[in-house]
């Protein structure tokens, strides 16, 4: 076994990766950049060396200064965790010309499956089925607008450099190929730095299934099991559980089979995921979809239903060792879900957020486990991805696993910036879900039943509770009767103060029941029913939701309104980068026009004409930094004639 191992990534994975070091005895070292010189990972590594500024490209995605780092330090692996250049054949290759073990499969083994389209035709040589699509690597727009046309849509864009969900582009409408592939290319250049695409048969109503295989040096392969991730919203997996309600013993050996298969027609070494995509109604008509080359973010269920510490075997792979078990002595044990905390705002179209957390619980134990690289006082921004955690359940069956995870995600706590803890809990007790019919598109079907829009009354009680609270005076000493807000009148009727609040929209309330203040909690009673929250300075949470509770000033808000009308302006809907300008002042704009376009956390969104108008103001350009609500550009309307209203 290694000594010394740099790992090389950030947040959560990385945490996940030390604890297994420092079980093994290994001395771990992190890596950091600028914005995370204080974070947990770093803190819980036995040492740790700055590589660079915020940006990934200058830190986390520096080659010359990760082999840097392990020079100094003495390291003599390198774990990539997943992101960054986990799947990076040239930096596989850099640790080995430097003498370092890469923990993970050989850079040839990476660069063949990492193109999906010399990896289809690899695994179809060797027998197994793949999804119909375009055939040929490098093709032009119009090359993959013809594929697309004669495949029939729907079909959809992919990167042939990455995974993950980050450019993928579903297609229903010929009409828009070129603005879809042409997004699909930006977004791909941006995550992977390789915008060649293809183009695939969608199947209706799919279900996402992978099989988790592991592999050593020595020519012995085994999977354990598969893992159902079909609960999915914009291709990226939210959900995922193991094992899937859907396969039979007769299709798991079949799928798993076939997975060993494709791992080694890599000559796959180390612990890698086959990932399949199969019709709901026919679970025996599976199809490849792709190979990741390295641990996935849902490694743990697998662990949990195993027994196997993933990242231990990929540690002992690498150090030489051959597997000490094998296919028959694999058994599945019980169920295990895993949710992913992510870091936005559902009532506000999951739009990546930030800020600093307030106050924090996470649950473990008791069937119940916590991946996280969040601590009190870490500050979430916008140029990493936006996961924050995972909260993992396991119990015998199903159905104890779903209640469980549900009860940890009304227990998770992450003040301060805004999550998709709520939305996850509710989504788990969907009857869909709950009866396990799933498919990825099951989530963008339901997904406006499960988002929080309307505030609840009780949500204005505690929060005009805390103002009340603020007011009143210290306890020490004498304090003056008149100065207290307690609604006393002489002669009156006694009535409370009311707050002008803003959580959603501004609104004035008057706090009406008893209720209970401290530091970190908030208790309300509203018509016999006590509410109970979280607190931390203006934010309160329950349930995984959180809400934070701003003054709301209407005469300063008239004022700064003027400046720009609501209906005319357009602001960052997020803290962000603005990456494409396409238009200038003056130009005319028809409504629903794409103008700009935003990207925070590997996420892009539009920002488009909200009437035809023309363009009376533009305050960014391309590769500004904006923060949310900042104003971007205003558009003047035009009256019925068609002229500009003045």
């Amino acid at each position: 076994m290694f000594d010394t191992v740099l790992v090389a990534n950030r947040g959560e994975i990385a945490v996940r990766v030390i604890r297994t070091l420092r079980s093994l005895g290994v001395r771990s070292v992190a890596v950091f950049s600028d914005a995370d010189a204080d974070a947990r990972h770093v803190r819980e590594a036995d040492t740790a060396v700055r590589i660079g500024p915020a940006p990934a490209a200058e830190s986390y995605l520096s080659v010359e200064r990760l082999l840097e780092a392990a020079a100094r330090t003495g390291a003599q692996a390198v774990h990539p965790g997943y992101g960054f250049l986990a799947e990076n054949a040239g930096f596989a290759r850099a640790c080995e010309e430097a003498g370092l073990v890469f923990i993970g499969p050989s850079a040839d083994a990476i660069a063949l499956m990492g193109d999906k389209i010399r990896a289809k035709e690899t695994v179809k040589a060797a027998g197994v089925p793949v999804v119909p699509g375009s055939s040929g690597s490098g093709l032009s727009d119009a090359q993959l607008a013809d594929a697309a046309r004669e495949i029939g849509t729907p079909v959809l864009l992919k990167p042939s450099a990455g995974g993950g969900g980050k450019g993928m582009r579903l297609v229903r409408d010929v009409t828009v190929l070129e603005e879809e592939i042409a997004a699909a290319r930006r977004e791909a250049r941006a995550s992977f730095g390789d915008d060649t695409l293809l183009v695939e048969r969608w199947v209706d109503r799919p279900r996402h299934i992978e099989i988790q295989v592991l592999a050593d040096g020595h020519g012995n392969v085994v999977h354990l099991g598969e893992r159902e991730c079909s609960l999915q919203r914009r291709h990226q997996k939210i959900i995922e559980e193991a094992p899937s309600v859907l396969l039979d013993e007769e299709t798991r050996a079949a799928m798993g089979e076939a997975a060993v298969q494709a791992a080694r027609s890599c000559g796959y070494r180390g612990a890698g995921t086959v990932e399949f995509i199969v019709p709901g109604g026919d679970p025996s008509s599976y199809y490849f979809m792709e190979m990741n080359t390295r641990l996935q973010v849902e490694h743990p269920v697998t662990e949990l239903i195993t027994g196997l510490d993933l990242v231990e075997w990929q540690l002992r792979v690498a150090a030489g060792e051959r597997l000490g078990f094998a296919q028959e002595d694999v058994r599945l044990t019980g169920h295990a879900v895993e949710a992913r905390i992510c870091a936005e705002d559902p009532a506000r179209g999951f739009l990546p957020s930030g800020g600093t957390v307030l106050l924090l619980n996470e649950p473990q134990g008791d069937g119940l486990r916590t991946d996280s690289g969040l601590s009190e006082g870490t500050e979430v921004g916008s140029l990493y991805d936006p996961m924050l955690s995972k909260v993992i359940a396991y119990g015998p069956d199903r159905e104890t696993a779903l209640r469980k995870l549900r009860a940890a995600l009304a227990g998770t706590v992450t003040l301060g910036v805004q999550t998709n803890a709520g939305f996850l809990r509710r989504l788990l007790a969907h009857p869909a879900v709950v009866s396990g019919e799933l498919d990825t598109g099951l989530v963008e079907r339901v997904v406006d039943e499960l988002v929080a829009t309307d505030v609840p009354e009780e949500v204005y009680e505690a929060a005009a509770a805390v103002r009340l609270a603020e007011l009143l005076p210290d306890s020490a000493g004498w304090t003056d009767p008149f100065s207290v807000p307690s609604g006393w009148r002489l002669g009156g009727t006694p009535k409370r103060p009311a707050f002008d609040l803003r959580v959603t929209d501004p609104v004035r309330y008057a706090p009406r029941g008893a209720h209970t203040v401290t530091d970190d909690r908030v208790s309300v009673t509203l018509d016999g029913v006590r509410h109970s929250f979280r607190r931390a300075g203006d934010w309160i949470g329950r349930d995984g939701d959180a809400w934070q509770v701003r003054d709301h000033d209407p005469v300063a808000a008239s004022l700064t309104g003027a400046a720009h009308a609501g209906a005319d302006s357009l602001t960052a809907p997020m803290p962000g980068t603005v990456t494409v300008v396409k238009v200038a002042v003056g130009d005319e704009v028809a409504a629903g026009q794409s103008l700009l376009v935003v990207e925070a956390m590997k996420m892009e969104h539009v920002i488009s004409a909200p009437h035809a108008g023309t363009v009376a103001e533009l305050d960014v350009t391309p590769g500004a930094t904006v923060a949310m609500d900042q104003v971007l550009a205003v558009i003047a309307p035009h009256d019925k004639e068609g002229a500009v209203a003045k």
